[in-house]
């Protein structure tokens, strides 16, 4: 089994409607490089984390590996990740092949309720083409 690259598991559903936005540029940046590296390599290992990650790395709220966003993020965002492998029915550091996650992801969490439940008040919902895909 190759390297698995370490994935939080709200990201799943954040790399399937990137639109090249971000926190900074560097952010945006490093996104797009892993959506393209996971896209590139054939059905690379993944491993499901409810803690930062690859995309994390570049974010500017990340200090030592802790989401410092705002008061009570490191937690919401954490809770974010453990609802999205509770809805996969998967438990955290699950290691997967990438194309069987992102076809269990879009299986199991194809509806408004459940993303709304999952991303609540996500800043990026109005230019996601995943979540407006869905419908809503």
């Amino acid at each position: 089994m190759s390297i698995p690259i370490k994935i939080r598991a709200h990201h799943l559903l954040c790399m399937q409607g990137f639109q090249g936005y971000g926190y900074s540029q560097d952010f945006a940046a490093n996104m797009q490089q892993v959506i393209e590296t996971i896209n590139s390599l054939q059905n690379p290992v993944v491993e499901i984390v409810a803690e930062c990650d690859v995309i994390c790395s570049h974010c500017p709220h990340n200090m030592e590996g802790v989401c410092w966003k705002g008061s009570g993020s490191a937690k919401r965002i954490r809770d974010m990740d453990l609802r999205v492998l509770e809805k996969l029915g998967l438990k955290e550091g699950t290691k997967v092949k990438g194309k069987y996650i992102f076809d269990l992801v879009n299986t199991r969490l194809g509806n408004v309720s459940d993303v709304n439940e999952i991303c609540g008040k996500c800043e990026w919902m109005d230019r996601c083409v995943w979540y407006l895909g869905l419908g809503h």
